[in-house]
């Protein structure tokens, strides 16, 4: 084997073991991190049940409100279960859906295929973040008379279809620091969205901290803290559903 020979192989194996390193990175940072086992135990006042489709947050008092999460694309679901459990812990029944292979793309009809939007009594809040923002907006511009009010957080979706002409409230959450979600792209989408559509701005906020996961390639970083930026968003998010 000859110079030339050695070194190409010697760059193949490089680039085979770069490669699978990155693969590795990508997923461990997807995972969830710091979240406490907590917030997976029922107690007197929240009954917690996890299940192959969906993690479910519902409180002991009666509600007329359901709210359904989907996550990010292949992030861990596990990630959003702290902002998902508090979120319940206001009075509100809570699915945080289990996308099959964590692709928003390919379980964003869950809530439908499972029948859980059926109860004509009740109010129904769809969010996502990130590309699960994107697949809400999706299921609103498919099933226009399913769901009432719309969250779109760290997404610059929609993008690819319109909701111009809907006729339910739509309040997008975006970060400062987003490096996945720029203010610009959000803006830029912005007539997708209907006139009466809410912006809400966090200051410091990066895009991985919409969630409890490691940091984002492409994304930047925050300047105020995890606990910080989970509090405004739930702030932000039960202001718009009261």
């Amino acid at each position: 084997m000859n110079n030339k020979n050695k070194i190409l192989k010697t760059l193949k194996r490089i680039w085979f073991v770069c490669a699978i390193s990155f693969i590795f990175w990508l997923f461990y940072s997807a995972q969830s991190h710091g979240v406490s086992k907590s917030f997976l135990e029922s107690n007197h006042k929240i009954t917690v049940k996890d299940n192959g489709d969906y993690f479910l947050f519902d409180p002991q008092q009666t509600t007329d409100k359901v709210f359904v999460f989907y996550p990010g694309a292949m992030v861990d679901p596990k990630a959003y279960v702290p902002l998902c459990r508090k979120i319940s812990e206001n009075g509100i029944k809570v699915y945080l859906i289990k996308m099959p292979w964590r692709l928003a793309t390919n379980g964003y009809e869950l809530p439908k295929q499972l029948g859980l939007l059926l109860d004509k009594n009740k109010t129904y809040i769809l969010a996502g973040h990130s590309q699960g923002g994107k697949m809400a907006a999706q299921f609103v511009k498919e099933n226009p008379n399913l769901i009432d009010k719309l969250i779109l957080i760290g997404t610059t979706h929609p993008r690819d279809i319109s909701l111009a002409d809907s006729k339910i409230p739509i309040l997008k959450i975006y970060g400062s620091n987003d490096g996945i979600a720029d203010e610009r792209t959000i803006f830029k989408n912005k007539s997708k969205l209907p006139a009466t559509a809410k912006f809400v701005e966090i200051k410091g906020a990066n895009h991985a901290q919409f969630g409890y996961y490691g940091f984002q390639l492409g994304d930047n970083s925050a300047e105020i803290s995890r606990e910080q930026q989970q509090a405004e968003t739930l702030k932000i998010i039960m202001k718009f559903i009261n």
